[in-house]
């Protein structure tokens, strides 16, 4: 994952600090570009340890198109649950309510219960990636399913250069808990090898990226496999790509460390179907990063 180090050593000698949205302030670059031959192994980060299974069921949350954190909640993920709790929080002002504690948020989101707010369920997020990656809502009433139409195009018609998934529907933008920071990828076939391209407006470097990696090498092995393709390469290309004021010492001590041999993953060859895919089909192994280096999320 030299890549992914040449990045962080690039934005802690040429970033410029800036305010954020958070208030934490980041140093910050414009315009980035890393490449991960998949061939090589799984681009899973070993300078850390990173939360396998939060990849994993982030991914299937996404590709089952649900908008609500109670999946995640039941399977121990909580990377969304600031997001989830300060939308309900925003929702229970706009409509004169007293929010409920955190905890209790938290089991009823998990439990699926409904709240006094008309139409909105604990745990509900709006319709980030999830729905704008299985149900697209046309202006003409249709409801689009970009996985599958990706899915068919790449099967039926491989030298498309419109085999893109999008997440940033305009419309939707401002009644989702986070606009979508991976806002679009494209896939590209060429020699039998599937390759892919993620364009992700903001990342978060410390945190967010290495999650941004691993998940969508893997989306690219799990549609690689449906279409009988070998894997080519993943293409991350970062638009504000920052460290929060807050990760410095951390990404310091990353990159004082050696990276190791990266992981392999393994999937069940018996997934055709998309649909079909569960956590247990998906495994990484001989994963042997350094130990966990603990940082705060700003939200």
């Amino acid at each position: 994952m030299k890549q992914y180090l040449d990045l962080l050593q690039t934005i802690c000698d040429t970033g410029v600090v800036k305010g954020d949205r958070t208030g934490t302030g980041t140093k910050s670059i414009f315009g980035y570009q890393m490449r991960f031959n998949l061939a090589d192994g799984f681009p899973l980060l070993t300078t850390k340890k990173v939360f396998t299974k939060g990849i994993i069921h982030e991914l299937l949350w996404f590709l089952k198109g649900d908008t609500n954190i109670g999946y995640l909640v039941r399977n121990g993920v909580h990377i969304w649950d600031n997001d989830a709790y300060r939308f309900y929080g925003e929702l229970c002002a706009k409509n004169g309510l007293q929010p409920i504690e955190r905890e209790e948020f938290l089991e009823r989101a998990a439990a699926g219960e409904a709240s006094p707010i008309e139409g909105y369920r604990y745990g509900d997020l709006g319709s980030v990636y999830g729905s704008q990656w299985r149900s697209w809502g046309a202006p003409d009433g249709r409801v689009i399913d970009q996985i599958e139409e990706v899915i068919n195009t790449i099967k039926n018609n491989p030298n498309s250069r419109r085999m893109i998934v999008s997440a940033w529907n305009v419309a939707d933008v401002e009644g989702m808990a986070l606009p979508p920071c991976h806002v679009l990828f494209q896939f590209y076939v060429a020699e039998g090898r599937l390759s892919s391209q993620l364009y992700q407006r903001s990342a978060d470097t410390f945190l967010g990226v290495p999650f941004n990696i691993a998940s969508y090498a893997l989306l690219t092995h799990i549609i690689a496999q449906i279409c009988d393709l070998e894997v080519g390469e993943f293409v991350h290309t970062l638009g504000d790509t920052h460290l929060y004021l807050n990760h410095l010492e951390q990404a310091a001590e990353q990159l004082s460390r050696e990276p190791r041999p990266l992981p392999r993953l393994r999937l069940n060859p018996m997934v055709k179907n998309i649909a079909d895919l569960r956590y247990e089909d998906i495994e990484i192994v001989d994963y042997n990063p350094h130990p966990t280096i603990k940082a705060p999320m700003s939200f």
